[in-house]
């Protein structure tokens, strides 16, 4: 079972994740993306949907030609996990 991070770990994990901001009413992090192209934004997407798959944790995304815009959150404990905090920082490595 997936464990809600708690208010200090969650203090800890957002002090390392530069330019992610916490929707505290969703408990969930997100964070805006900008290409030069939508190729090269989807290029982009494709790398972490590799990455969400083998992690079995998936984003809520959307994207308008250059832009890419990614919300973590962990539905199974209704808010901000570890697995949120994993995927945003292997997200900020494929960029």
């Amino acid at each position: 079972m997936v464990q809600k991070l708690s208010d200090s770990e969650r203090k800890d994990a957002l002090a390392g994740l530069t330019g992610w901001d916490h929707d505290a009413g969703r408990d969930a992090i997100s964070k805006s993306f900008e290409f030069d192209d939508f190729v090269d934004a989807f290029g982009f997407m494709a790398r972490v949907a590799l990455h969400a798959e083998k992690a079995d944790h998936h984003p809520e995304w959307s994207n308008v030609y250059d832009k890419v815009g990614i919300t973590l959150t962990t539905h199974d404990c209704s808010g901000l996990s570890e697995k949120d905090v994993a995927l945003a920082k292997a997200i900020e490595g494929l960029v």
